[in-house]
């Protein structure tokens, strides 16, 4: 029997309005698997995905309502820089109060599954001021995708995009007085594949070194497997195509199937061991009931535990994948998590 979203008694009301106006789930695309990076290429140019690309554009353009994320009292700026090591630029959108005042920062990291999709988009312009509004500055790094351009026209499968978010991290490190942000209240945060991100930034920057680690992290619906469905995470079967599909290897090949089979973590951090998380700041796992990727999640917060890092983990019930994007949507949803996410920082500070 055909999913049908309105019977689903798990979903919030919304949702189910939500998914019952989509033919096809969105954000990652359909059909069997590829056969290399190449081919994955191929197919998410070809005019089914670009399709479903627009289709995406149009729910995401009313995303930015200023009657429910308003732009007033807000700075809006945008600065580039050059990424190491491969000399490319790279864009970052800073969205802070309009006032002089060193605030703690929230280094954010757009979801999109490595490989599309935008900072400069209009939900997430949206939901970083939804962050800043709660007094915080919000530093968006617009990175390498691995399969469509961002903000800059290169598109380059792993490590670009994560040498991108570090670099983006640095050069905000470097530049604490122009934005004024306290030195040591930066927490990095993304979704989807930006928790991905955000996890394997963590990671490598503490592996270079202990002052360059964040006070805090805050990873929401992180996709950290890399090959879906599988029999360790329920919900990947469960909750398949419920908003987006991973049951194809598209984003496997186009972002890193060479750093897959070698079960790197900063590409795939599925693959970590508590040992690779044992020095982690502390670290708030978010996911959604109804997603395919809760219970990828919810191994990760328990891999944490495990390795004796203070961790926590919620679960937003009744819904779906990145739910939190879709502001004007659902802003209930979005306040409160932006809402979390600045306790969870004021936490972290705490536990310094």
């Amino acid at each position: 029997m055909a999913y049908d979203p309105m019977q689903d008694e798990r979903l919030d009301m919304r949702n189910r309005g939500l998914l019952a106006g989509l033919e096809e789930p969105m954000m990652v695309y359909q059909g069997g698997d590829v056969a290399s990076r190449e081919q994955a290429l191929a197919v998410a140019n070809a005019p089914e995905a670009l399709a479903i690309e627009a289709t995406m554009s149009e729910l995401m353009a009313v995303m930015d309502n200023e009657d429910i994320s308003p732009s007033k009292g807000l700075r809006i700026t945008s600065e580039s820089l050059v990424s190491q090591p491969d000399g490319n630029t790279i864009n970052l959108q800073i969205i802070r109060p309009d006032t002089d005042e060193v605030l703690p920062c929230v280094y954010y990291i757009h979801g999109g599954g490595m490989a599309i999709l935008s900072a400069y988009d209009p939900n997430y312009r949206a939901w970083g001021k939804t962050i800043a509004a709660l007094n915080l500055c919000v530093v968006m790094v617009d990175f390498r995708n691995s399969l469509r351009p961002s903000s800059v026209p290169e598109v380059a499968p792993y490590p670009a995009g994560l040498n991108d978010c570090v670099s983006g991290y640095k050069w905000v490190t470097q530049h604490l007085a122009d934005l004024r942000i306290h030195a040591d209240q930066i927490m990095i945060a993304g979704e989807s594949g930006g928790g991905n991100l955000a996890i394997a930034t963590t990671m490598r920057l503490i592996a270079e070194s202990e002052s360059m680690k964040p006070v805090g992290l805050y990873a929401l619906c992180p996709f950290i497997l890399g090959a879906w469905p599988s029999d360790a995470s329920p919900s990947s079967q469960e909750n398949e195509g419920i908003l987006i599909s991973v049951a194809n290897n598209h984003m496997t090949m186009a972002y890193g199937i060479e750093a897959f089979e070698d079960r790197d973590p900063t590409a795939w951090p599925g693959f970590a061991t508590e040992a690779d998380v044992a020095d982690f700041p502390p670290t708030m796992v978010s996911v959604n009931e109804c997603d395919p990727l809760r219970d990828e999640g919810i191994a990760f917060y328990r891999l944490l535990q495990r390795a004796g890092v203070l961790a926590q983990c919620r679960q937003a019930m009744g819904t779906v994948h990145a739910n939190e994007i879709f502001g004007a949507f659902m802003p209930d949803i979005a306040r409160m998590t932006a809402r979390d996410m600045a306790g969870w920082l004021a936490e972290c500070l705490l536990a310094k």
